[in-house]
């Protein structure tokens, strides 16, 4: 009787023990079980009432990230001047009036564009067709509200990618991450400018698709280019994003946002980090950014569409550029390009890009192509892509 009474003495002592540290918990703020017993992550806000409020796991972790990341977002605004015609200036007593438009320049100032710092000193990455007029003066406005004129543009001739130069120095560099193990349905997500007007607008989705195929513009500048092996997001994509970063929870940059889906809504397009890394290295080497180029534009035939067609799947020529590699080889328009150095050109691989931008200024490749029903091959040296 008396180990029995000893025994229960001591799980009363131990209850009150968990009651009491679980109150004090709560009344106090203690958290004596913390250690053994970690809570959810998240953070607390007033709900109003003067009481506080756990907020959800996924909210605690946008904030996290947008907190952690946003102060190396940057907006990037454009300065030109345009030429404006005034109908009231015409003459309408002179026949020829009407080709005798008087033109007056106007000064244009307005953000077109986002970007994210990469170093303390001030180079920034965006979108090579955010800053694609080449007359025009570029500024960047920080998170603080600080301008900085632009000093110096490098436009990558291979990729919708270009570092700006300001001068600056202290700034915060965004973390980048890696974007070879990217599952379809993660977490993203995305800050930028939206609609050149709403800076440091903040999206949150999953990526939708890996290995996509896209053509690439904004409506500021007029820009368009091809881009293979890009990230398909939900993530809202406005005018005005291009540039900015697509981020992981961990707040990590895994893609540059740079399209989005005028046929259809919550269809976003990223260029992958990796990407941007090789890029980035190539210009610490050299100062410049140079590429191994075959010389040709084409577009990507895909599976079901050289089944349709009753050709090989691969990368269609549409144009042999003049003076290029492919034209002193002998490649013409409508080859379609089925190998490289006998690996497979096909579209769910990330294209004829990929493989390309896996080789140096120099480098000796094999081509097989089909032309009219018949494979040829050809010994290729490639050359250097400026911009």
């Amino acid at each position: 009787m008396k180990k029995f009474l000893t025994g229960f003495a001591i799980g009363i002592i131990i209850l009150a023990s968990v009651l009491g540290g679980a109150i004090s918990d709560r009344l106090f703020g203690y958290k004596p079980l913390d250690r053994w017993f970690p809570r959810e992550q998240g953070i607390k806000q007033e709900n109003g009432t003067g009481r506080e409020i756990q907020v959800l796991r996924e909210e605690s972790l946008v904030i996290d990230v947008v907190e952690k990341a946003g102060p190396s977002v940057v907006t990037v605004g454009i300065k030109k001047t345009v030429q404006t015609f005034n109908p009231f200036d015409i003459d309408v007593f002179d026949p020829f009036g009407v080709f005798k438009r008087p033109s007056s320049g106007e000064k244009v100032e307005q953000n077109i564009g986002t970007g994210f710092i990469i170093s303390s000193d001030g180079m920034i990455v965006t979108n090579k067709h955010v800053v694609a007029d080449t007359k025009a003066e570029y500024k960047i406005i920080t998170k603080d509200d600080q301008e900085y004129k632009v000093i110096k543009i490098y436009r990558d001739p291979a990729n919708d990618l270009a570092i700006l130069k300001i001068e600056v120095l202290g700034l915060k560099p965004i973390e980048l991450g890696s974007s070879d193990n990217l599952k379809v349905g993660q977490f993203v997500i995305a800050i930028g400018t939206a609609l050149g007007e709403f800076r440091n607008t903040v999206t949150t989705g999953v990526i939708s698709g890996l290995g996509r195929g896209i053509t690439a513009g904004d409506p500021f500048s007029g820009y368009v280019e091809r881009l293979d092996d890009v990230i398909q997001t939900d993530a809202a994509i406005n005018p005005g994003n291009s540039g900015g970063p697509l981020l992981n929870s961990s707040g990590q940059v895994i893609g540059v946002n740079v399209a989005v889906s005028q046929q259809g809504e919550n269809i976003g397009f990223t260029i992958p980090i990796n990407i941007v890394k090789a890029s980035l290295k190539n210009f610490e080497e050299t100062g410049r950014f140079t590429r191994a180029s075959l010389g040709v534009r084409y577009k990507m035939i895909g599976r079901k569409l050289a089944l349709l067609n009753e050709v090989p799947e691969g990368a269609y020529i549409v144009e042999v550029i003049d003076g290029s590699a492919a034209a002193g080889a002998g490649l013409i328009e409508g080859d379609i390009i089925v190998k490289i150095d006998d690996q497979a050109v096909r579209e769910e691989d990330g294209g004829l890009v990929k493989i390309i931008g896996k080789y140096k200024v120099g480098d000796k490749i094999r081509v097989e192509i089909w032309r009219e029903g018949e494979t040829k091959a050809f010994e290729i040296v490639l050359e250097e892509l400026s911009e």
